[in-house]
């Protein structure tokens, strides 16, 4: 259970950095996508935190606050209501891919793993860098018993962002599992 609320507790925590993540720089998307995906990158932090949050902003002050609702609804352990905002942010605003993710998150944690997998395919198709929603696809396939789709869910994850220590760790544990340990 303890292994289950830490990775429960990464996937909020992914969901509501980009509220909470701190103002700097300017919305060049491509070029903080180079420095986040850079290993040797001191200043990573940094651009994961102008990246998170970019994608936080719908463009709409209406919609910012159906995330934020959301967003403090899992927070408060609301999953109900946080799924009901969320539906109605991804209703107004089909293409923003935050909107996905949160409710892909709100699903997973309803231990609605069909739904948030859905929703992880849309956030995909709309920003296919989101390296929160591949981790949670990795989490989902790895609950479920699918460890080959969670490996590659994970390695895609640390191709675009390769500072996620627990996603690391996840992919080392299950290389060892699925090709087990020479003799």
């Amino acid at each position: 259970m303890t292994a289950n609320l830490k990775r429960i507790v990464t996937v909020i925590a992914l969901c509501c950095a980009a509220s909470q993540a701190p103002a700097a720089g300017g919305p060049d998307l491509e070029g903080l996508y180079r420095q986040l995906a850079d290993p040797d990158n001191p200043d990573w932090q940094i651009a994961q935190a102008d990246i998170l949050r970019e994608w936080s902003k719908s463009g709409s002050p209406a919609l910012d606050l159906l995330l934020r609702r959301g967003q403090d609804a899992m927070e408060a352990g609301d999953l109900a209501a946080a799924i009901e905002h969320l539906t109605a942010l991804t209703d107004h605003a089909p293409d923003f891919a935050e909107g996905w993710n949160a409710r892909a998150t709100a699903y997973f944690l309803n231990g609605d793993f069909g739904p948030s997998i859905a929703d992880i395919r849309m956030t995909l198709a709309l920003n296919p860098h989101h390296f929160g929603a591949l981790a949670g696809l990795g989490q989902i396939f790895e609950g479920i018993g699918r460890p080959d789709q969670a490996l590659k869910a994970y390695e895609a994850a640390l191709r675009i962002n390769p500072h996620m220590d627990g996603v690391r760790q996840a992919v080392e544990r299950l290389r060892r599992d699925t090709e087990g340990t020479a003799l």
